[in-house]
């Protein structure tokens, strides 16, 4: 499902919205905690209801969001996935399956948290983005 490689590129970092207007400093800290994978499309990133112990960030392609086996986004370059729930200690909210090939850097929860922990900006965005996440799944509830 997944191919690993242990090199994270700064240059593509910067293409990551959570991670843009990072320095070169800031930039290297991001890619000492994560990992570099690929993931083939049809491969699952996240299934919904189990708990799991990494998020990703996507540098390259697209994934599709589903809620109870419903279609409910598209995501891709730029884009966060799971973060929810390691920050939140429970399961997935959504399934996401990669709709192409896929470039991604992984974070597990320790290196996630040292992450946030260190830079005020990735808090800050990674807050706005949980806002928001949390607001859309209130009104998929409410349709």
């Amino acid at each position: 499902m997944f191919t690993k490689n242990d090199k994270v590129e700064t240059d593509w970092l910067a293409g990551v919205a959570m991670f843009s207007g990072f320095d070169q400093e800031q930039l290297m800290q991001v890619a000492q905690l994560g990992e570099r994978l690929e993931a083939a499309a049809g491969a699952e990133l996240t299934d919904q209801g189990r708990y799991g112990g990494t998020c990703y960030a996507i540098v390259e392609g697209s994934a599709n969001v589903y809620m109870n086996g419903q279609f409910v986004a598209s995501v891709g370059a730029g884009s966060m996935i799971g973060e929810m729930a390691l920050l939140e200690h429970r399961p997935r909210s959504a399934t996401v399956v990669a709709e192409t090939d896929l470039l991604l850097v992984a974070f597990d929860v320790k290196a996630f948290g040292e992450l946030l922990d260190a830079n005020p900006t990735a808090k800050e965005r990674l807050n706005n983005l949980l806002t928001e996440r949390i607001s859309d799944n209130q009104a998929r509830k409410d349709q």
